[in-house]
């Protein structure tokens, strides 16, 4: 099993976007029919769409983790909010527009 599509709804999709670009992802605006614009990319089989929430704060806790191969590049870009060990490998622990915690490992 692989997984296809994960679709985040964002206060704002602009700085959202902007956020997850800075991790190397590169997004097309998209609207279906009379559905909302929004934002998706495709990376390795996988759809990553970001929807807006129309004006309420996300109520989700979810944790996303990317693996990237410039991490030290990403890092000077943005605020870093905690680091852990794993297997020994320091994962980073960021926090999106929308308050979710993003990890980043190499």
């Amino acid at each position: 099993m692989n997984i296809s599509l994960l679709v985040i709804r964002c206060q704002n999709i602009e700085v959202s976007k902007d956020f997850y670009e800075l991790l190397g992802l590169s997004f097309v605006k998209e609207k279906h029919g009379s559905g909302l614009s929004h934002y998706s990319c495709e990376h390795n089989g996988c759809v990553f769409e970001l929807y807006p929430n129309k004006g309420k704060p996300p109520q989700d806790k979810n944790r996303l983790g990317f693996k990237v191969s410039n991490r030290e590049e990403i890092l000077r870009s943005i605020t870093k909010a905690d680091s852990y060990e794993f297997s020994g490998n320091i994962i980073y622990v960021l926090t999106d527009p929308d308050g979710r915690k993003v990890e980043l490992s190499e």
